[in-house]
């Protein structure tokens, strides 16, 4: 499904992409992982099409989307959901509004489908008949959701999920993660998720792979990273520090 070759970026002359090589299957949850500021959302724009590469392709479904027009590349987005960080709703508009956003901005889908969609999507992530609240009134936890919701209301391809359980409290995130690994199961959906929270990436990942130092250091199930012996994997994700912290 997509295939990232040999990906470079750079920012004021500090590179934080360096030849970076994935392969993501079709179907699969991936997961990527590493610490805050390692190039993770940067890669993730790479893979929407929200930044060109300095060098490298980014390859979906044989379709090297760095080389292609303004034109297919919206095309190519209204096949991929994404969840940012925050839920990042619209807050004057209403959680149904919010939901067929992009059907009603990119499409020529007919009102009552949309509203039909909109139902359904709200509906697989458990919150049923709530399109005429506001996002004010919504706690972290339902924002969240209805991020989902909109992220998969065009039936996209692909999900794309910028650090999912950021922001919730433990029992709220472990909802989210199986939210998202019942979606998967449910619509068949390729996804890629990038995070630091290793909970979420055990629970949600059918593939994992560390990012450090602007590479993809090691690749594996989540079994195979929880066994890993490479230092640099060892320690993000036991979570220790390189040695004492000193005032």
């Amino acid at each position: 499904m997509i295939e990232i070759i040999n990906l470079c970026k750079s920012f004021n002359g500090h590179q934080v992409l360096k030849n970076l090589n994935l392969t993501i299957k079709k179907g699969q949850t991936q997961v990527i992982i590493g610490r805050s500021g390692c190039g993770k959302s940067v890669l993730l724009k790479h893979i929407v099409g929200l930044l060109k590469p300095d060098l490298g392709q980014v390859i979906i479904d044989n379709q090297d989307i760095t080389q292609v027009s303004d034109k297919e590349l919206n095309q190519l987005r209204l096949r991929m959901g994404l969840l940012f960080q925050g839920a990042a709703l619209f807050d004057s508009l209403s959680v149904g509004e919010n939901v067929g956003f992009i059907l009603r901005e990119h499409t020529q889908v007919d009102e009552v489908t949309i509203n039909k969609k909109v139902k359904e999507s709200l509906e697989l992530v458990g919150l049923k008949g709530i399109e005429e609240l506001m996002p004010s009134e919504l706690s972290g936890g339902m924002k969240k959701r209805v991020g989902l919701a909109r992220a998969i209301c065009a039936r996209p391809d692909i999900i794309l999920y910028g650090e999912p359980t950021t922001g919730v409290d433990p029992i709220m995130a472990d909802g989210i993660n199986t939210l998202i690994r019942q979606l998967h199961d449910k619509l068949q959906v390729t996804s890629i998720a990038v995070t630091h929270d290793m909970v979420s990436a055990y629970k949600i990942s059918d593939q994992i792979s560390m990012l450090y130092d602007g590479r993809i250091v090691e690749s594996g199930t989540p079994e195979k990273i929880k066994n890993s012996q490479d230092p640099i994997v060892r320690q993000f994700i036991s979570g220790a520090a390189h040695g004492p912290i000193t005032e």
